[in-house]
């Protein structure tokens, strides 16, 4: 059985487990790993287990002891999980120390301080540390080089490169490994049979080998919508000349097909923006005689479309400046618009 029923992981598990065991928990942890692959549900499953007053050797937790209960309803005193709120573009630095009015007296540094209340020690997780304004991060520089006594703060981000240096340094860093494919199916099948629905083999085949190792990018291209869309992407961004104003009117139309919702239509641009850096860097890859592994249907795209390193180079880095500009909480219809321009020009 996989640790705590998370798929992937298990070695990062058993590191955990021999670290408790020894009594070698660090103070502070960086977690490493691309979009969706359980990161933050492994931290999150980390620190229940950490604070569990039941957790025998193999760190799992019992899911019934005062400590579980309250970790699982969110109200645990020594337990905090800090994330970026959906309307702004960084973690806010009141959320690590307070509002001006209370700087230095609430915030997550402050609260690590406190004496524990039911736990043995205080624990936090941190959320969307891809989004720590400097300012931020600065402060987190100090409780990160000297951790409150047996605190444990787990930082969870993407690339080591999003990451202050400073950062990086006062941090143990683990790195997480995409899913497998198999692992991605097991995951959607149970999901859709517990929704009461059921999706063939071929069709969690496809899904999964299309969401490249992301369990959260799997579960968008259940939308078949999407699934289509990736086939008619990859065919506009191959066509020469590019139609600019196509592209715009397709890829708007995806994205508010997601409802109203701001997060969701984010969600999908996201998705459409990173098909687009999949479509380049393949390109890129086979234009340095390197065949890079691809489907068939961006496999049949790259090779339509005949371009220089340089033109292909362009492209990419305007699709990952967009990319970014959707994390920025950037106005989505002006952001398409920029970047289909953009590499139209290029």
């Amino acid at each position: 059985m996989p640790w705590e029923g998370i798929l992937g992981h298990d070695l990062i598990a058993e590191q955990f487990v021999s670290a408790e065991a020894a009594g070698r928990i660090a103070g502070s942890y960086l977690f490493i790993g691309q979009e969706g692959i359980g990161k933050a549900t492994f931290a999150k499953a980390l620190i229940m287990a950490l604070a569990c007053q039941r957790s025998e050797n193999q760190l799992k937790a019992c899911g019934k002891c005062i400590s579980c209960v309250q970790a699982l309803a969110g109200t645990h005193p020594d337990v905090e999980i800090v994330q970026k709120p959906a309307e702004r573009t960084t973690i806010p630095l009141e959320a690590l120390i307070g509002s001006p009015d209370q700087r230095l007296r609430a915030g997550l540094c402050w609260r690590l301080l406190l004496r524990p209340q039911l736990a043995s020690r205080k624990f936090a997780v941190l959320l969307d540390a891809d989004h720590l304004s400097e300012e931020a991060a600065n402060c987190l520089l100090k409780t990160l080089e000297e951790p409150p006594p047996g605190a444990v703060l787990i930082l969870v981000g993407t690339t080591l490169e999003r990451q202050l240096p400073t950062i990086r340094s006062r941090c143990q860093v683990i790195r997480f490994s995409p899913l497998t494919d198999t692992m991605i199916k097991e995951i959607l099948q149970t999901e859709e049979l517990q929704n009461g629905q059921e999706i063939t083999d071929s069709t969690l085949a496809e899904i999964a080998r299309v969401a490249q190792g992301s369990l959260a990018k799997a579960r968008l291209f259940l939308d078949q919508e999407l699934t289509s869309f990736r086939s008619s992407l990859f065919k506009m961004l191959a066509e020469r000349p590019l139609r600019g104003v196509q592209l715009t009117r397709e890829t708007i139309g995806i994205v508010e097909a997601a409802g109203k919702e701001p997060s969701l239509r984010r969600a999908r641009l996201r998705l459409v923006l990173d098909l687009s850096i999949d479509f380049f860097r393949a390109k890129l890859f086979e234009s340095h005689g390197v065949r890079h592994p691809t489907d068939e249907t961006l496999a049949h795209a790259i090779d339509t479309w005949s371009a220089s390193p340089e033109q292909i180079t362009r492209c990419l880095e305007y699709s990952l400046d967009a990319r970014a500009g959707v994390d920025r909480n950037a106005n989505l219809g002006i952001l398409v618009d920029a970047w289909t321009a953009k590499i139209e020009r290029a």
